[in-house]
């Protein structure tokens, strides 16, 4: 089941002009740069901005086709849409609240039960209280329970962590991450936070104003050397890891396709899946194997391509550690220096590794 949107609009001086093409299952995550139109094409899908000669389809049920001048109303359209307020109802209690995202389905058509999504997201002793009593990150879980009770094809969420303070955003992100392991909705989540992003997301939609600048799987995506300088400065890559072991001096070691990374030892079991990052600016090159460094990420990779930055003197650097990518930001001089180029073989070193969640 896959999800179409083709969609236009101007206003003024801006115009959002996209044509995706999003898979259908797990978090596809919209993120540019403020006024980048995000927030407008998420509600073009959901149909509260009208798009001219557009077209919205999940799977096999189209909510827009001008060219057959069929436009599915917002509340008939089976998407759930969690915005960056919790805008619950004050009057009633959490309960309350829970059962009204059930109200407009009907009873056979329900995907999931109060109980089953209040365990989910950890609000099963928050039923009997008023949306006033609640921190902002609990206010927040009742509102994406709220949605997740309309029995949605299609989650929206709309910066839904903008308005939490750091401790709340810690709070709510293993919630989110329940929902990407355990349901098979699709989720496509307006994010401008790097990190944020880096964690949840599948699949990364790059917008700068108005355009696609790039879409694709997350990991590829972010190891393009090609994006424009907006999104430069905080390149990096994104690796999926299985926690292979444990070392003598408290290190850990996470097998991924193309090596073996060392971080601080971690608490998690044998084997499992831990997702890391890894920047730009903490990885530089050698033409051979250092020796007597105190870096113990060092690694084999094969150069593919490289670009200028925004940043006078400085380039990107993409490259292969086996099928897996990376990417490495140095001087100008380095490059010219170690003769830098597609198809030169290099050590590259890891001076962090960023363990997501």
């Amino acid at each position: 089941m896959d999800i179409r949107a083709r969609l236009r609009i101007e206003r003024g001086e801006f115009t959002l002009d996209v044509d995706l093409d999003l898979p259908g299952r797990g978090i596809t995550a919209l993120f540019g740069p403020s006024g980048s139109g995000k927030t407008t094409c998420l509600r073009a899908i959901a149909g509260l901005e009208r798009a001219d000669d557009a077209h919205v389809s999940i799977g096999d049920e189209v909510w827009q086709d001008d060219a057959k001048g069929l436009c599915v109303p917002v509340h008939k359209r089976a998407l759930g849409y969690v915005f960056q307020e919790a805008s619950l109802f004050p009057h009633l209690s959490v309960r309350a609240n829970l059962e009204f995202g059930m109200k407009r389905v009907p009873a056979r058509e329900r995907r999931f039960s109060p109980d089953v999504v209040a365990g989910l997201l950890d609000i099963r002793n928050l039923l009997e209280r008023r949306p006033a009593g609640l921190s902002g990150g609990e206010r927040q879980r009742v509102a994406i329970a709220r949605a997740l009770l309309a029995s949605p094809r299609l989650l929206l969420m709309d910066e839904p962590l903008a308005a939490l303070d750091l401790r709340r955003k810690q709070e709510i992100l293993p919630y989110l991450e329940r929902m990407h392991d355990e349901l098979s909705i699709p989720i496509i989540y307006v994010s401008h936070a790097p990190d944020e992003v880096a964690r949840l997301a599948d699949h990364l939609v790059l917008l700068d104003a108005g355009r696609v600048v790039a879409s694709g799987p997350l990991s590829e995506t972010l190891a393009r050397a090609d994006l424009p300088p907006a999104f430069a400065d905080d390149a990096g890559v994104v690796l999926d890891t299985v926690l292979e072991g444990h070392e003598a001096d408290a290190l850990s070691r996470l097998a991924f396709e193309g090596g073996v990374l060392y971080v601080g030892q971690r608490k998690e079991a044998v084997g499992s899946h831990l997702r890391c990052r890894i920047h730009a600016r903490d990885v530089s090159l050698a033409l051979q194997r250092p020796a007597g460094t105190s870096i113990v990420n060092l690694l084999p990779a094969t150069v593919t391509a490289t670009t200028a930055t925004d940043t006078p003197g400085h380039v990107l650097v993409q490259l292969r550690m086996g099928p897996s990518p990376l990417l490495a930001r140095i001087t100008e001089r380095s490059r010219r220096e170690l003769d830098i180029q597609p198809g030169r073989a290099v050590w590259v070193q890891i001076k962090g590794v960023a363990l997501l969640g």
